[in-house]
């Protein structure tokens, strides 16, 4: 198993940038494979991929939407990852969470075992 907690969520005005964080604990020396969801309120809303990054820190990769403006990085010495969200969107606005998987390369919240409870990001107009 692995924990997750992310970090560093608020709000901002569109244009502006904000990093969040996600710190994991448990059984960190498995390989895992990381992604970024993001989900708003509302019936059928589901938790959408934002982008995720391979066990070996390379070759992330990203929903459209947010290409060129947003980057997952990560700090495996310390267990952590990392969104850079740049050029924020209203339409960005949304409750992210961080997430664990087995498996590399898809955006599909179903494949991800293991989540964090989520950070707030508010982006204004």
């Amino acid at each position: 198993q692995v924990h997750l907690v992310e970090s560093g969520g608020g709000s901002v005005q569109a244009g502006g940038s904000l990093r969040l964080s996600c710190a994991a604990s448990g059984d960190t020396r498995r390989p895992w494979c990381m992604g970024w969801f993001r989900q708003t309120p509302g019936p059928g809303n589901e938790r959408e991929g934002v982008g995720g990054i391979y066990f070996d820190g390379r070759n992330p990769y990203y929903r459209d939407s947010v290409k060129g403006r947003f980057t997952i990085s990560q700090d495996k010495a310390n267990n952590m990852l990392y969104l850079q969200m740049n050029h924020l969107k209203p339409d960005d606005s949304a409750t992210y969470y961080c997430a664990a998987a087995t498996t590399c390369g898809s955006l599909d919240a179903e494949k991800y075992a293991y989540w964090g409870q989520g950070t707030q990001v508010t982006v204004s107009s």
